[in-house]
């Protein structure tokens, strides 16, 4: 997800960056010469993930993992499974049973300043979200986390705002456009868009809306109603999460890891020695490879470069990203790693 400036303008990229979460998490990349660690299996703040191809088996090495959601302050609750796993976007979407998704539960609407249901117009790099904002209590392995904002897609909700749809973008609403249940974005920051969106007028970025029978208007939405990452409301390990993965040395139907809730809040989610790189306002830090620096406009640059990969990644709320450790073959060397020049290092790829 980019967000633009000091306004947090969203812009999720669940598709492109869900891949991407992966790739920094199988195989290996040293800034340091040491082996990683194990998968870490066991504890209250410990998520297993899966990559496969989905519940329709249509998406191509997605990370997914489940999530119960229940009516808040009550045992009313569903578990969704095969949910993707975005570290490129922020909060909990999930599909409902009218898009042919696994949501059946009926969760309290999210309402705007005029008292109407809000919706939100998620706009993804290759599709967007659409559907009401409603609020449950959402829990991940052993964390929890009441009262959430969270957007459910619903492709029979209101009429979607020309806003929304002259983006040029398809619609993901239904199990064989998303390729998922849901999707639970758990990026570097707290909200889905930011101040950007609390404010009226010109420079509102027209994503939330308010809407009564079939028509919707832009809506101002403070943040606590905005759609939250989950893990920063949970009451400990809410200050980021790792993605861990095994090396694949060879093609395979599936791969099993762990999502580690908090870094450095137990003794399992420790930095250790790791490279700790800072990140823009955007959520975003540069590398150079070969003299050629790589922006978030230009994607087509991890494709040159050889299939080396990082064996986990940390994600710091608003402050950082942390990439460890090595394995074996393939080395790309040369490559640095920096945001404004602080701090800045050679990373020497390996798979």
């Amino acid at each position: 997800m980019t967000r633009t400036s000091s306004n947090h303008t969203m812009t999720p990229q669940a598709t492109l960056l869900a891949i991407a979460a992966l790739c920094f998490s199988c195989g290996g990349s040293a800034l340091n010469n040491t082996s990683p660690p194990p998968i870490t299996t066991s504890g209250n703040n410990v998520q297993p993930i899966t990559v496969n191809s989905g519940p329709a088996n249509n998406y191509a090495n997605g990370v997914f993992t489940n999530a119960t959601v229940c009516v808040p302050s009550t045992m009313t609750c569903e578990r969704i499974n095969e949910v993707l796993v975005d570290a490129g976007s922020y909060g909990l979407r999930l599909l409902s049973s009218a898009g042919n998704g696994a949501l059946t539960l009926s969760l309290p609407a999210q309402n705007g300043a005029n008292g109407n249901p809000l919706a939100e117009c998620a706009p993804f790099v290759s599709a967007f979200t659409w559907g009401p904002v409603m609020t449950a209590d959402i829990t991940l392995s052993g964390e929890h986390a009441g009262n959430v904002s969270l957007q459910v897609i619903d492709p029979t909700f209101s009429s979607i705002p020309s806003a929304c749809t002259n983006t040029g973008l398809p619609n993901n609403d239904t199990l064989a456009r998303l390729g998922a249940n849901g999707i639970l974005g758990v990026g570097p920051f707290a909200e889905d868009c930011g101040t950007s969106c609390v404010q009226t007028g010109a420079g509102n970025p027209r994503i939330y809306f308010e809407c009564v029978s079939n028509s919707c208007q832009v809506a101002g939405v403070p943040l606590t109603q905005q759609v939250q990452n989950p893990v920063t409301l949970f009451t400990t390990d809410n200050n980021g999460v790792i993605l861990e993965l095994p090396g694949a040395p060879n093609p395979a139907p599936s791969l099993s890891g762990s999502m580690v809730f908090g870094i450095g809040t137990q003794s399992n989610n420790g930095l250790g020695n790791a490279q700790v790189f800072a990140i823009d306002d955007n959520g975003n830090f540069s590398t150079t490879y070969k003299e050629e620096s790589s922006r978030p406009s230009r994607p087509q640059f991890k494709e040159r470069l050889p299939k080396c990969f990082l064996s986990s990644a940390h994600h710091v709320w608003g402050k950082s990203l942390i990439a460890t450790m090595p394995t074996s073959s393939c080395t790309v060397t040369h490559t640095t790693i920096s945001w404004k020049g602080r701090p800045q290092a050679v990373a020497r790829f390996t798979r």
